[in-house]
């Protein structure tokens, strides 16, 4: 049996392990923030210069439409693709939103999965 080996687990190793465990904390409060700061945002999609648009949260949770009295006067198929483009662009403004968001609270982390 060897001596004074332990576990592997020295002092050192206790440091940087308590160090990843406040690291952990507080990203685990910062995306609380964050879930909070994207729940209060309003993105806006728009299509044929805000005849249509579409309103998400930073959650990407839907909000509200708005179609311009002058959309009404499309037929169904191109109003139906106004409002598609819309949701497509208030989808991807969203989406690179929530990126930018969690490349800030993990500033550079390398996280699995994420």
């Amino acid at each position: 049996m060897t001596q004074g080996k332990g576990f592997g687990f020295g002092l050192g190793k206790m440091k940087e392990f308590a160090d990843a465990l406040k690291k952990a904390q507080q990203v685990q409060e910062g995306a609380i923030r964050m879930q909070q700061e994207l729940d209060a945002m309003e993105i806006v999609g728009e299509a044929a210069d805000g005849l249509v648009k579409v309103v998400l949260s930073g959650n990407q949770e839907p909000r509200r439409v708005e179609i311009a009295p002058a959309a009404l006067e499309k037929n169904p198929e191109e109003l139906s693709q106004l409002v598609y483009t819309a949701l497509r662009n208030a989808y991807d403004e969203s989406t690179a939103t929530m990126k930018r968001k969690m490349d800030e609270l993990t500033g550079g982390l390398e996280l699995p999965g994420v």
